[in-house]
């Protein structure tokens, strides 16, 4: 039987774990929402552990805390975030009171724990690690603050770095010229370089636009207090604690001019969400080319061979599948459906409060992770290794009937479907059936049908 200790807050005593850091308000959330087992992100708790820890500098600056309550709790943050296991501090599952307030006051008792063992005076939850904030604008500013840290210290170099893999491969493949394909079916040629091009042009996008959204995000609700009036707070506690977050993380935090639009709504996060399931949308599109390109070896396109990473089958030997475009696929349908849960989110803002901040929270995060896994993965598992199969690449070239929309401004339209509809039927490349059908010399035929310039303005 687990040893206890009694704990007290507003409703009375509690059983709490002997040697647990957390008190009476998150035993209760323990007890209250056995849901998931799913904790809170640790991305997400570290976040909200350097927003107490911010919150404690600023206080100090303000002389709203005492010097000795101030850096116990600064220390007690610092202990956290040095533990590799911080997690165990932290069980109260993300479906839970949609304020995120069971996280907040976990955080809270968990921080005077460890600071009143340290302090020469009582550090209380509420009245000291809590001072000057709320639930209501703690959590809408960890959510902001966790986000911003993924984003531009993880995400965005993540995309970068795949854009540059793409880049420096669309050089190395420049000189192989492949069948192009619209509908999946035979269409004029493209160099393997412009195809890869066109995947680095649509990467940079999602950059730009992930960019977009970085002042807003780090924008924080912080000082807002309970509904956005700033009870409680200090008068300059929003820019003091921006100011001290900003030193802490590198990350130009400001506070918002409006709290109550940032704890009654949720709307960057919906609209960060929608850049993340653009990026995933263009990451899944990257995923399948590569997997029809690599589909065979034999009775598929079979264009490119990726790396083989591991077996592809339990019965079948020899066989090897696109293991890292199918993950990569998967991970994109993933975002796609965290993306409508934080919709879904982002419309329950009721007056002055959203009340889905820690499903909101969770689901944003495991969209950064895994956009930012899958833009390494595919990047250096897939795309920097794959060999081109150029045999396959030129059979299938030089036979493609569609080259005859080259002769279209010398015979017209209606003479080159012609030509082109017999070289289908009777299985000729098209330049043989050119040659028969039209008084072109054979010599400016093959000028006229050269895979590689009709790649070129």
């Amino acid at each position: 039987m687990t040893a206890t200790r009694t704990e007290r807050d507003s409703m009375g005593e509690l059983e709490v774990p002997k040697n647990a850091l957390y008190g009476a308000q998150t035993q209760r959330a323990i007890n209250n929402f056995p849901v998931s087992g799913q904790q809170m992100p640790e991305a997400f708790i570290r976040a909200l552990i350097t927003v107490k820890k911010a919150a404690a500098q600023a206080n100090m600056k303000l002389e709203a805390l005492t010097v000795d309550r101030g850096l116990a709790i600064v220390n007690a943050c610092d202990e956290l975030l040095a533990m590799d296991d911080v997690l165990v501090h932290f069980p109260v599952d993300v479906f839970q009171t949609g304020s995120g307030t069971s996280t907040n006051m976990n955080a809270n008792e968990v921080i005077a724990q460890l600071a009143s063992r340290n302090a020469n005076e009582k550090v209380h939850p509420n009245d000291h690690v809590n001072y000057g904030q709320s639930s209501n604008d703690v959590i809408p500013t960890t959510i902001h603050v966790s986000a911003a840290i993924a984003l531009s210290g993880e995400l965005i170099p993540a995309v970068e770095s795949l854009i540059e893999v793409i880049e420096v491969k669309a050089e190395s493949v420049a000189q192989y010229c492949k069948t192009g394909r619209t509908h999946l079916m035979d269409a004029m040629p493209v160099r393997m370089d412009q195809s890869l091009m066109a995947w680095s042009a649509q990467l940079k996008q999602q950059v730009a636009t992930l960019r977009s959204v970085q002042p807003a995000i780090q924008t924080l609700a912080q000082g807002g207090t309970a509904v956005g009036t700033g009870i409680n707070a200090h008068a300059d506690f929003a820019p003091a604690f921006s100011e001290t977050l900003k030193e802490l993380t590198d990350i130009p935090f400001t506070p918002a001019d409006n709290f109550f639009a940032l704890i009654g709504s949720q709307d960057t996060a919906v609209t960060l969400s929608g850049a993340l399931k653009s990026l995933a949308v263009t990451l899944m599109k990257i995923a399948n080319d590569l997997r029809w390109m690599n589909s065979g070896p034999l009775a598929g396109l079979g264009e490119i061979a990726l790396p083989a990473l591991q077996p592809g089958s339990s019965i079948m030997p020899g066989k090897v599948n696109p293991v890292i475009p199918e993950a990569v696929a998967m991970a994109s349908a993933q975002v796609i459906g965290n993306d409508a849960a934080i919709t879904v989110g982002g419309q329950s803002g009721n007056f002055e409060l959203n009340v889905m901040l820690p499903m909101i929270a969770t689901n944003l995060l495991s969209s950064l992770s895994l956009m930012t896994n899958s833009a390494s993965l595919i990047g250096e598992q897939a795309i920097k290794g794959f060999t081109v199969n150029q045999d396959n690449l030129e059979e299938a070239l030089y036979r493609n009937p569609v080259l005859v929309t080259a002769l279209n401004p010398v015979i017209g339209y209606a003479k080159a479907a012609e030509i082109a509809k017999t070289a289908y039927k009777e299985n000729k490349p098209v330049i043989d059936v050119a040659e028969a059908m039209t008084d072109i010399p054979r010599d400016e035929l093959v000028q006229l049908l050269d895979p590689e310039k009709l790649t070129r303005p």
